[in-house]
């Protein structure tokens, strides 16, 4: 290196320790320390500022509650809620001192040291705001004490800094008994109970003062989601965490030496008291209501918001088309009924759920015989089966995948299957055997006439066909909720638990040729601080037209000539399906005209306490209670009111699948050996039926489901035959699924 580079490097070295030395001149550790202190000295003056700005206001909004109006759709009223609010303020000494320690070990086990605020939760739930997950966050029971009484529940970063100065200042003027007797004589929880005194009464049926520890560590668990933790209605899910919560609580007791061991041991969960309905809820208003509430309660409207007050709801309800559901269900089910004389009669519940299709708007439904006398909504409940309204959908999914049966065929219309009772699936890894109602034997069929008669053996091996997998998926998709569905050939049979509700969105979505319905019932949602919007009532495309329009297709064969024929009528073109679950415990009619989808259902529960699922058989004196009887009665009178008498809109149905059919080498001579009500041959003379009382773990080896006869031309569909379908009495059309069974079990008599 020459002596001009060395001087060069020199000076650049020079010039980055000068540079060097500038920042650390810079960012001195006193300057640095400085600095903190001096925005430390910022920060308690900006909070000593507005701790003198800030005073202690008036009561909110919440302690002067006003009523809720719930409307019809053409804004007449409904009803009215919180016009009174249902408190009774006690004093802390009425309390007993167990019962007081509960609240404080559930929510915080400080309170009686600490100095009101949480400034660990208080910045946890100012920075969930400024990162928009909401109001989000520990508080103390002082700072709850504070939202509930003086503010609101507003997630806003003003609110939850008002909420910290207010806390300190209430901890400063008063003691701490007074901040617990405010904090349980304001709080919500649920059942329209503000207070403990409300709340004892609305759980347990005791007044407060008669409150034991147990009863309380449940009362001060619900608080943290009164909507979600009521046992009555909670999901299994709620349940748990409530049952978590209590004994959590109980267990903090413990831990503060506020309850011994022993004690704490011999406890056990204190289940409430079934809910007693506010007064106005008479009849169909407190179904209607309900399910409004829950439905606002997904939208962001929670309980506590509504019970503010102030709020104008109104429903997609059509008063004249709700009269006319209420008359139906009166005439053709409740006026038959000896609910005093008849023990089976006595059992009886009906639900039911009429959608517009175009729309996804609940314009009514029918929730039981009384909001006061039957707490549980019918039309919304999910823990019976829906037995086989489901087949139409096995059917959908089979269309969908443009599956095969085991020959090779594609599925539709006209495609063969052997409807041999207890006849053993093929293809399947499970076992499956169903037996048809009645044991009945029908031979050879098309799928439209399968479907006609609700033909168990038929469906069966038509899941196995296009894949349980994938006929829950279709189900899915279509609206059918996601409860003990298992992926098995039995799923053909409705095994699956569904309410009115959603087997109304799922056929809805047939009505609307395969594009999403969500039923929703609450049209709007105005308050004078905001507005709500409804749900999306329909959404995007689910099965392709095709497949909807041909399911649509062999539904009007099931009301013109097979199990729905109580609801034909010339009045409207109809197109629907029945079902009658295991050991006759549900009946459905689950139907649709181009203009109105409506789904009824008849429930068999036991009027003793804890209920439990009975059977229908014998309803009214009519034997075997199905899908074609009462419930196709129901939708019929339903349906021609709802309409005004009638209407000629047609279903507008393209391009539908009619499947195909493998013609066999020689025609078939040999007549069948077992019962058909189909007009062609059941079997080839070199290929005969398996017999009905095969094992159902031996898969059949002698005959494919899918031979066909070639007594018909593969594209004509096969003529009905006039004789009442499924074995039923004359009069009285069956729906094939009399006995809804599980995977190859014996069938349930």
């Amino acid at each position: 290196m020459g002596r001009a580079d060395a001087r060069r490097a020199q000076r650049r070295g020079a010039r980055r320790a000068a540079k060097s030395g500038g920042i650390r001149r810079l960012f001195t550790w006193k300057k640095m320390l400085g600095a903190f202190f001096g925005l430390c000295l910022l920060v308690m003056g900006a909070f000593v500022a507005l701790y003198m700005y800030v005073d202690i206001p008036k009561a909110n909004a919440l302690a002067e509650r006003q009523s809720n109006v719930y409307q019809y759709s053409d804004g007449t009223l409904l009803t009215r809620t919180g016009q009174g609010v249902n408190r009774q303020i006690v004093d802390l000494a009425e309390v007993p001192k167990e019962v007081q320690h509960t609240f404080v070990a559930a929510e915080n086990k400080s309170f009686y040291d600490d100095k009101g605020v949480d400034l660990k939760g208080t910045a946890r739930g100012l920075i969930n705001t400024l990162s928009g997950k909401g109001k989000q966050g520990g508080s103390t029971i002082t700072q709850q004490y504070v939202k509930n009484y003086y503010l609101t529940q507003d997630p806003t970063i003003s609110r939850k800094l008002k909420e910290l100065v207010i806390s300190l200042k209430i901890e400063n003027k008063k003691g701490k008994d007074y901040i617990l007797a405010g904090y349980i004589n304001t709080s919500y929880y649920g059942r329209g109970a503000s207070g403990i005194q409300a709340a004892a009464q609305a759980y347990y049926g005791v007044d407060a003062k008669d409150l034991d520890v147990n009863q309380g560590a449940y009362l001060a668990s619900v608080l943290q989601a009164p909507s979600q933790y009521d046992w009555q209605t909670a999901t299994e899910t709620g349940k748990k965490l409530v049952k978590e919560r209590w004994a959590y609580t109980l267990d903090n007791m413990v831990e503060m030496h506020w309850l011994g061991q022993a004690e704490r041991d011999k406890l056990t969960f204190p289940y409430p008291d079934k809910p007693k309905p506010a007064k106005g809820m008479e009849g169909q208003t407190g179904y209607l209501v309900e399910a409004a509430n829950k439905e606002l309660d997904k939208q962001g409207v929670t309980a506590e918001m509504r019970q503010a007050g102030g709020w104008t709801f109104t429903l997609n309800i059509d008063k004249k088309r709700q009269k006319q559901l209420e008359k139906s269900v009166d005439r053709q089910l409740e006026s038959k009924l000896d609910r005093e004389g008849n023990k089976v009669d006595a059992t009886v519940q009906a639900g039911a759920t009429s959608v517009n299709p175009k729309t996804g708007a609940v314009v009514a439904m029918y929730g039981g015989a009384g909001y006061t006398k039957h707490y549980f909504s019918n039309a919304t409940r999910q823990d019976y089966q829906p037995a086989s309204t489901f087949k139409p959908l096995v059917l959908a999914s089979a269309l969908e995948n443009e599956s095969k049966t085991q020959g090779g065929d594609l599925i539709g219309v006209n495609t063969r299957y052997d409807g041999t009772s207890k006849r053993p699936v093929v293809g399947s890894d499970t076992p499956f055997a169903p037996e048809n109602e009645d044991n009945r034997s029908y031979g050879n069929v098309t799928v439209q006439k399968a479907m006609n008669a609700s033909i168990n053996s038929v469906f069966a091996q038509m899941v196995v066909d296009v894949g349980p997998p994938a006929v829950k998926k279709t189900a899915l998709a279509l609206g059918v909720p996601d409860k003990n569905f298992p992926e098995r050939p039995a799923i053909t049979l409705g095994t699956m638990n569904a309410s009115t509700w959603d087997m109304a969105g799922a056929y809805a979505t047939l009505d609307n040729h395969g594009k999403k319905v969500t039923p929703f019932i609450v049209k709007s949602a105005k308050h004078r601080e905001r507005t709500v919007e409804p749900v999306e009532g329909t959404g995007s495309q689910v099965i392709s037209r095709k497949s909807a329009d041909t399911v649509t297709s062999v539904l009007t064969g099931v009301v013109d000539a097979g199990s729905g024929q109580a609801a034909n009528t010339s009045a409207y073109e109809a197109a629907g399906k029945t079902g009658t679950s295991e050991n006759n415990k549900s009946a459905w009619f689950a139907a649709y005209t181009p203009e109105l989808t409506t789904v009824v259902a008849l429930f068999g529960e036991s009027p003793k306490e804890g209920g439990g699922q009975v059977s229908l058989t014998g309803t009214a004196n009519s034997g075997r209670a199905n899908g074609g009887g009462f419930p196709a009665e129901i939708w019929a009178d339903y349906t021609l009111g709802a309409l005004g008498g009638g209407s000629t809109a047609q279903f507008d149905l393209e391009d539908v699948e009619r499947g195909e059919v493998t013609v066999p080498a020689s025609p078939s001579t040999t007549p069948s050996e077992t019962a058909s009500t189909d007009t062609t041959p059941s079997k080839s003379p070199d290929k005969p039926s398996q017999s009905a009382t095969q094992s159902p773990d031996v898969p059949s080896t002698s005959q494919s489901p899918d031979v066909p006869s070639t007594s018909q031309s593969p594209d004509v569909p096969t003529s009905q035959s006039p004789e009442p379908p499924g074995g039923g009495v004359p009069g009285k059309p069956g729906d094939g699924n009399e006995n809804n069974i599980a995977d190859n079990a014996p069938p349930a008599r």
